[in-house]
């Protein structure tokens, strides 16, 4: 009995190849994903300096838009075009929204999409 438990130890070649595999992909997987969330974080750093700006419900649409749009060129910001901003600007309230969402490609014909809705409201109606 205790030969046999001894014979019996550690894995064979197939289950290491299957691990090392799943961990492959999950790497590949993380190595994809992790910018794309990096990116959207800049995102809602710039939303949450333009909420917190002392004047926001005074500006107009225009103003609130080229303020956001150079806080995302100071972050790097990619993937968010100028149709995806929806800014409601009335006075003594503003809406801001920012719906985007990105596909990227894992490996052959397997893709991710990713969506993201952020926005904020100041004032009152």
């Amino acid at each position: 009995m205790l030969a046999s438990l001894n014979k019996q130890r550690g894995l064979t070649f197939i289950s290491i190849a299957l691990i090392l595999g799943l961990i492959a992909f999950f790497t590949l997987l993380i190595l994809k994903i992790a910018p794309i969330y990096i990116n959207h974080s800049r995102v809602v750093n710039a939303l949450a300096a333009v909420e917190a700006t002392t004047d926001i419900t005074t500006k107009t649409k225009q103003e609130i838009k080229t303020s956001l749009e150079k806080r995302f060129d100071m972050n790097y910001v990619e993937h968010v075009k100028p149709e995806d901003i929806k800014i409601i600007a009335q006075p003594g309230y503003v809406s801001v929204n920012i719906d985007y969402e990105r596909v990227e490609k894992i490996a052959g014909n397997l893709s991710v999409l990713v969506e993201f809705h952020e926005g904020f409201e100041a004032g009152s109606r």
